[in-house]
């Protein structure tokens, strides 16, 4: 397995996407005993803060390397290549999980499944839902984080030479979210509503993750004792808030008025302020505990996550047909062999994968760049 991952980067991160992928599979199975343990169920942020702040990062490293090589026109030309890529992966994704859950609702007398995913349109006017979906205005459930990303990518295109001027960058992003939660600029939904992710809020934590990546990661935030204090104490309010929003609504009761009100409201569409802090604060205690050279990141458990990581797309996509799957493995049988099985099975696929596509691009990238260590992707 060590020969498939890529050197020259920052295993941390790769590690951390990887984590996330995992997360993502584990949570999008219902019945999932390991989802309880997830960072959804400790913080007031979960697995898609994670992917989309290391997205930024990533899109910061190779695309500011690149503009400041090349230039913007070709930097851009690049990033639009991606959203192209992005898309397509999408549109196939659509299509493939679209006649899974179909199918299984049919086999298994299970129309539900088709309500829950919110597929059911297409049981009325199915060429209308294929239009749509195309346009990415239909998005059902489950398929709605590549959406997110194609859209934020875009948007980052233009403002690509602001990465020389970050301060500039964050305060246009922070503008654009604030108008977002705001007024509620979003992208219009086939559905009504707007996108559950509504990237004008959700380029922020992008944009953040863009502006860490091109100066230098950490090194662009030193450590701080009292904000590493702080960044402590927020991630304690973010459990406590957990704890009330989502496992104890009970103890909500027992919170005065302004601050029941409050975290009453925290929302996950338009990236609630609480949990851009929460996932920020992760970061910043993680990236300065775990040392970039730590002996750990090359064990075995570890560098299977880094090359699931490395492999970010082909392994989400792969993800989200085999969490249905797990899902009617669970519904079959809820015992802990089988739970301990669809886990088990679940993350040595995703690990499968990332190696196939990684053996299989390996060959090719070294042909391509001689003598050049592969840069980091988004």
């Amino acid at each position: 397995m060590e020969g498939l991952i890529r050197q020259g980067r920052d295993l941390r991160v790769d590690l951390a996407r990887g984590i996330a992928l995992w997360f993502i599979l584990v949570d999008h199975i219902p019945g999932n005993v390991l989802g309880r343990l997830t960072i959804r169920n400790l913080l007031l942020c979960d697995a898609t803060e994670v992917f989309v702040l290391l997205a930024g990062y990533a899109a910061g490293i190779a695309y500011g390397r690149q503009m400041e090589r090349e230039g913007w026109l070709r930097a851009g030309a690049r990033v639009a290549g991606r959203c192209f890529n992005l898309y397509v992966a999408h549109i196939f994704l659509f299509v493939v999980f679209t006649a899974q859950v179909g199918y299984s609702a049919a086999t298994l007398d299970a129309g539900a499944y088709l309500d829950e995913m919110h597929l059911d349109p297409f049981s009325d006017r199915p060429y209308l839902a294929l239009l749509k979906a195309l346009l990415l205005t239909y998005q059902p459930a489950f398929l709605n984080i590549l959406p997110l990303y194609i859209v934020v990518l875009g948007l980052f295109a233009p403002a690509l030479p602001l990465l020389r001027r970050p301060w500039l960058l964050l305060a246009a992003s922070a503008l654009l979210y604030a108008v977002a939660r705001a007024a509620g600029l979003n992208l219009p939904s086939w559905t009504g509503g707007g996108w559950f992710f509504n990237p004008f809020a959700w380029q922020l934590l992008f944009a953040i993750g863009a502006v860490l990546g091109h100066h230098g990661g950490t090194g662009g935030v030193p450590w701080r004792r009292p904000l590493g204090a702080a960044c402590a104490l927020v991630l304690l309010l973010s459990f406590a808030a957990t704890l009330v929003i989502y496992l104890r609504r009970d103890l909500i009761v027992l919170l005065p008025l302004p601050v029941a009100t409050v975290v009453d409201a925290v929302d996950k569409s338009a990236l609630h302020p609480f949990r851009l802090l929460s996932i920020l604060a992760l970061a910043y205690l993680v990236a300065h505990f775990v040392p970039r050279g730590a002996r750990w990141l090359g064990s075995a458990p570890a560098r299977a996550f880094v090359l699931i990581g490395q492999q970010g797309l082909p392994v989400f996509c792969a993800g989200i047909f085999l969490s249905f799957l797990g899902r009617l493995a669970i519904e079959w049988s809820e015992g802990w062999a089988m739970q301990l099985g669809v886990n088990a099975a679940g993350l040595g696929a995703m690990v499968a994968i990332a190696a196939v596509v990684a053996w299989s691009g390996a060959r090719p990238r070294r042909a391509a760049l001689p003598g050049h260590a592969a840069s980091d992707t988004a």
